[in-house]
């Protein structure tokens, strides 16, 4: 059984910033206790890295090459590399995989072009093949504290979100980055744990009046079924990160089959 994450999440929401912060972040904290990780880069728009990146689109197809090739734009680009690895999915990356044991742990770092999570097929498709590799896979979806502190804003991420919830069919973690960077934690409170008979009036402030009964549906979307809910995320704390990492782990399961380590404690010089 192998593990992974999918890492996604808007471009305008910070996603191209925290595509390096957090995965470089995770990498870090895993070599500090002494995890082992795999960092996976499938954007083909990427151009550096501060971490070894053990399998790179790039290998397969750039989005410069395609857009210099084929004299599309970088939208456009984007669409045509992510198809093509969709076509290479039991050529290319079946061949990437098979490098690695039944056990690893692989953190898939995906383009931040919204419609691939949200209506195109192609990451679908791509979590599909990882599940026929037996491999048990998490959507980690990265939204900006920063657009979190209005109400409008707060149900856009939630939609979002759950939009891509809803695509890709897997077990998911909302979580709240760049936390480091909000001067004022309070303005998120509200939104981390969101509470209906409050929302709903700001909402209805900010919206005109012909909006209710769908402001109305949307807060209860929110809060009857409870699909999306925010873990804050600050890259400054060990304690946070470690946190979120076990919300993810918890999702995929990592480490529920591993051996039960029995320690002899007579072999310490004990009584």
């Amino acid at each position: 059984m192998g593990y992974a994450q999918l890492v996604i999440g808007p471009a305008g929401g910070g996603k191209l910033f925290d595509q390096s912060t957090y995965c470089s972040s995770w990498y870090q904290h895993c070599v500090s206790v002494g995890r082992t990780i795999h960092i996976v880069n499938l954007d083909p728009a990427t151009e550096s890295f501060d971490y070894p990146v053990a399998m790179d689109v790039r290998e397969l197809i750039s989005l410069d090459d395609v857009m210099e090739e084929l004299g599309l734009g970088p939208n456009g680009g984007l669409i045509y590399c992510m198809e093509h690895l969709e076509e290479n999915l039991d050529d290319w990356l079946a061949e990437e995989l098979d490098n690695y044991l039944d056990d690893d742990y692989l953190v898939f770092d995906c383009p931040g072009q919204i419609e691939l999570f949200s209506h195109v097929p192609v990451l679908r498709n791509f979590v599909d093949h990882l599940r026929r590799k037996n491999f048990n896979v998490c959507g980690v979806y990265l939204l900006d504290s920063q657009f979190m502190t209005d109400v409008t804003k707060f149900i856009s991420g939630c939609m979002s979100s759950l939009s891509a919830m809803v695509q890709l069919e897997l077990p998911h973690v909302s979580i709240l980055s760049k936390m480091d960077l909000v001067t004022n934690k309070k303005d998120n409170d509200d939104y981390l744990n969101p509470e209906p008979r409050v929302l709903l009036p700001e909402l209805n402030q900010q919206m005109a009046p012909q909006f209710e009964k769908l402001n109305k549906a949307l807060i209860e979307l929110v809060d009857e079924y409870s699909m999306v809910s925010f873990v804050p995320l600050d890259l400054r704390k060990e304690s946070s990160i470690q946190y979120v990492l076990s919300q993810i782990d918890n999702c995929i399961q990592w480490g529920e089959d591993a051996d039960v380590k029995v320690r002899d404690f007579n072999s310490e010089g004990g009584d």
